[in-house]
């Protein structure tokens, strides 16, 4: 019935301590990597700066590689820092950080098999006529295996990572104080909204009752528009631990470059559009960024969607500052942009007038392609090169760093995706057209055709 295992694969530590040792295992190997650094570099009559050991080469992939090791909230703890923090870390911290955005290792054959019959019971077999034990994919939380029930039907199955739930408390509070004891952190960084926010979105994705229910209200949301399609639940087998649902294939969408611009532009633009009916008609928002989440039907041309783990509900008020910020920053409307940025939560009480003219500057350049007439050309365009210098500029200053909202966090996170998929596609899409009806403006159906 199963198919063999195969490739590299490590178990996941199950339980707090075994975590815990792996922490203080990797705090105490970069130690000695920084010692044995520190004595080389003695010897050739240098006198080296603490982070110019800190961020050897070696400490760099010593940490990437331990926290991809623990999966769970420490892989996405550093995630989270990589993505949101963004240019407030320096250089070597945001690349050992990036590394963490790949795949982790898979879980080897005993463990997938010890979480199966913890969560299906003995004689689980008896409901399929085949099960693949290699995973197709290996994330943070957990891992996607194929099967077929015994009446035909492909599956995809989610089995998460033993332990995860129970670990995410103390993995993101073990992790933070690392990183603060190293001195990877700045610390005058308060990223501590940032990690509360981190646990509780991480013990929401680990419930995969959840995700599951959160799939099937997108797959009601989108049902007869023909663009998308969404797995369909198999609640029987769906527990809190493993989601089990409908397999579709397709292939990658960051792999489409080779398609003809107009539907590279129109795969792009149905994305867009999506996003705007996530914000402001459904207040409903799947946050997570990851390219994988999107894959292409290649025969009937459709999107599929994946992973709902990280579906945010927006409050109807946000959603109305949003609409203001980003109708003001289509027309240039400084005072405005500042009311609604004050609204959702942008500035701290004793933000200086030139941080809170750059944080407006950001947001301009962000909603650039919403204000720009006709197609945005995002395959010949540096915004994100230009949004990212304004923030590192912005990071430089000390007095300014503040956390906003988590939900603003995450709801740039998604857009942000957008722009780099849009970018890596080389797509042209008339942004300001698909978004006019959602900002009130309206957009002609002859505009709203050409996309």
């Amino acid at each position: 019935m199963a198919d063999d295992p195969g490739g590299k694969s490590s178990a996941v530590p199950g339980n707090r301590w075994s975590r815990l040792a792996r922490l203080g295992s990797l705090a105490g190997g970069v130690a000695g990597n920084m010692l044995a650094e520190g004595a080389r570099q003695f010897v050739q009559g240098k006198r080296p700066q603490l982070h110019q050991l800190l961020l050897t080469p070696a400490n760099a992939r010593r940490v990437a590689d331990q926290l991809a090791q623990l999966r769970g909230a420490a892989m996405k703890v550093g995630q989270l820092l990589s993505m949101d923090a963004g240019e407030l870390l320096p250089p070597e911290l945001a690349e050992i950080l990036s590394r963490l955005r790949a795949d982790a290792d898979p879980m080897p054959m005993s463990q997938v098999v010890s979480a199966l019959n913890a969560n299906w019971g003995e004689g689980w077999d008896r409901h399929f006529e085949q099960f693949s034990f290699t995973p197709v994919a290996a994330a943070s939380i957990g891992q996607v295996h194929f099967a077929r029930r015994k009446d035909g039907r492909p599956l995809a199955i989610k089995i998460q990572y033993p332990g995860i739930r129970k670990s995410i408390d103390s993995d993101v509070d073990n992790v933070a104080s690392l990183l603060r004891v190293s001195g990877l952190l700045p610390k005058s960084l308060d990223i501590a909204p940032l990690l509360a926010e981190a646990k509780k979105q991480l013990h929401a994705e680990a419930d995969y009752r959840r995700e599951g229910a959160c799939m099937m209200q997108f797959s009601g949301l989108l049902a007869g528009t023909g663009d998308f399609l969404v797995p369909q639940l198999h609640d029987d087998l769906t527990t809190e631990n493993i989601l089990s649902m409908t397999r579709l294939d397709g292939v990658a969408i960051e792999s489409l470059g080779h398609l003809p611009q107009d539907e590279r532009d129109r795969l792009v633009g149905q994305l867009f559009r999506l996003l705007f009916r996530e914000i402001f008609e459904f207040r409903l928002i799947q946050t997570d960024p990851n390219f994988a989440n999107y894959r292409y039907a290649t025969d009937s041309r459709q999107l599929i969607l994946l992973d709902f783990g990280a579906t945010r509900a927006y409050p109807a008020a946000m959603i109305e500052h949003y609409r203001q910020l980003i109708v003001s920053a289509i027309d240039a409307d400084r005072q405005g942009m500042n009311d609604a940025a004050m609204a959702i939560g942008y500035f701290q009480q004793d933000i200086k007038e030139g941080q809170r003219q750059a944080v407006l500057d950001i947001f301009a350049l962000a909603c650039e392609p919403l204000a720009h007439d006709g197609a945005y050309d995002f395959g010949t365009s540096d915004l994100s090169l230009r949004i990212r210098d304004a923030g590192m500029v912005l990071g430089m200053d000390r007095d300014f760093w503040h956390t906003p909202p988590a939900d603003a966090i995450f709801l740039h996170r998604k857009l942000g995706g957008l722009y780099l998929l849009a970018a890596k596609l080389r797509a042209r899409v008339n942004i300001g057209a698909l978004a006019g009806d959602f900002l009130g403006r309206g957009a002609s159906p002859a505009s709203l055709t050409t996309l």
